[in-house]
């Protein structure tokens, strides 16, 4: 099932993924700082829910109280709870 998820307080508005059960592929920020959001893409590509939480949950961005990455932990948990 595709998922789109509407991110707060970060330069991407959006992220949306796939998940199938508990497994997330195909993950694809809207804006946002364009090479480093395509790498965590890739390289949390095919992970759980528990993994991608496990990882990025709770990662900063300057200043900021939340990160690109710490929207996607959000938006998977979201996700499954759905």
């Amino acid at each position: 099932m595709q998922y789109a998820y509407k991110t707060e307080n970060t330069c991407a508005q959006m992220i949306t993924f796939n998940i199938e059960g508990d497994v997330i592929t195909g993950i694809e920020f809207h804006g946002g700082c364009n090479g480093n959001l395509k790498a965590i893409a890739k390289l949390v590509d095919g992970w759980s829910v528990s993994q991608i939480e496990e990882k990025l949950l709770g990662n900063t961005c300057g200043r900021r109280p939340t990160s690109c990455a710490d929207q996607l932990a959000k938006a998977v948990r979201e996700a499954l709870s759905a």
